[in-house]
């Protein structure tokens, strides 16, 4: 039997964000017995367990700090499993860290890790550190704790491939060894499928279906929000641009109201976050095309699921994008009037063209991408 201690997600049940997915659905498709899974869920009330998905899931009370909450959260679930595998005497554990957020305590918690015979694997995420959001300092230690923490690992677990090779290269002097494991999509609708919230959501914005290009992700300069606005601006679509995200209080929304007058055009809607999952589903379906601008990361969960439900994707051309959409989908750069085209180009595809596509992204979901083959590939990871 083996114990596995997932850190590093704000916890499950998922509300929102890629890796509360990940845990999520870790636990809900796991098809062996021989794994426990240990899930350590932030809390700010209380420090409590209970059982999801057959696994053990424990609260882990933190006070709110700002950006160093998540930093204190981690540490603090280190020190909670060690406790608990120390007291329980717990064998054939693994515990599985989600991001590099605290590379520079990672070589303490290793030693005494293996004083309790207890591996410990990571999952790197994408380049936190290349973020606009992080000021110097902050970029810096994120870059600082990425590298700590890989020399301080028994396995690190990528969700790309050119994450993986952006490991092996840039920390090729401390040998890591790693594997590749992709990240998940759903396929498949919703059981609780209703079109009546999404007939009223079309009224409210006064869209019509199939007459929409689609934006869903975190609402932060490098995911490229300027160019894809300042370019849909350019052309003479008749369709609108609809941009999921919250943009309450952030001062880069301000900024790009005032470098591109996007309030000037009515076709380009910011309709907040939807956080309903048969809504947005069927947002994700009803929309012409969808665009991804992402440039910091791995495997982008917003770009599994438009893949699976959109009909046309639209990516910025960057290893990561690539790696996933193949040619399944369009891509698109960053030269002044590329993406225009583009978009005045796939404005008058012909259904059969736009359905060719579209098979081809469902079958690359399908064949590398399914939850089911992800869980089976993690299961033979944790258990050999």
């Amino acid at each position: 039997m083996k114990n596995i201690f997932v850190i590093g997600s704000k916890g499950i049940p998922s509300n929102y964000g890629g890796f509360e997915t990940f845990v999520d659905k870790l636990t809900e498709y796991k098809t062996t017995n021989e794994i426990i899974y240990h899930v350590s869920c932030l809390s700010k009330e209380n420090d409590e367990e209970y059982q999801y998905n057959n696994a053990r899931c424990f609260n882990v009370k933190v006070p709110n700090v700002g950006p160093a909450t998540a930093v204190i959260y981690d540490i603090y679930s280190l020190r909670r499993v060690y406790e608990y595998i120390k007291k329980n005497r717990v064998e054939n554990a693994i515990v599985y860290i989600l991001a590099c957020r605290i590379g520079p305590f990672m070589k303490f918690y290793k030693k005494k890790f293996e004083r309790l015979n207890v591996s410990i694997y990571v999952n790197p995420d994408g380049h936190e550190w290349k973020r606009a959001k992080w000021n110097w300092l902050i970029r810096k230690y994120w870059k600082l704790s990425e590298r700590l923490t890989i020399k301080n690992t028994d396995l690190v677990i990528c969700d790309s491939m050119a994450i993986e090779n952006y490991i092996k290269s840039e920390y090729r002097s401390y040998q890591p060894k790693t594997t590749f494991i992709a990240y998940g999509a759903t396929i498949n609708k919703p059981e609780k499928y209703t079109e009546k919230k999404y007939n009223e959501w079309l009224r409210h914005w006064n869209l019509e279906r199939n007459d929409y290009y689609l934006i869903v992700g975190r609402f932060v300069a490098e995911n490229n929000y300027e160019i894809v606005i300042r370019e849909f601006m350019r052309t003479k679509s008749q369709k609108s641009l609809i941009i999921v995200t919250n943009v309450e209080g952030n001062k880069f929304y301000k900024e790009l109201k005032k470098r591109t007058k996007f309030d000037t055009d009515n076709r380009v809607k910011f309709v907040g976050t939807i956080y309903e999952q048969d809504l947005l589903y069927q947002v994700r379906k009803g929309a012409y095309g969808y665009f991804h601008g992402h440039e910091v990361g791995g495997t982008n969960p917003s770009l599994l699921e438009a893949m699976a439900t959109t009909s046309l994707n639209i990516l910025l051309d960057v290893n990561f994008n690539r790696e996933v959409g193949k040619d399944a989908v369009h891509y698109f750069n960053k030269e002044d009037g590329n993406l225009a085209g583009i978009i005045e180009f796939v404005d008058l595809l012909a259904e059969t063209e736009i359905k060719q596509k579209q098979e081809k992204a469902i079958l690359r979901i399908q064949e590398a991408y399914s939850w089911e083959l992800i869980v089976n590939q993690y299961e033979k990871c944790f258990l050999k």
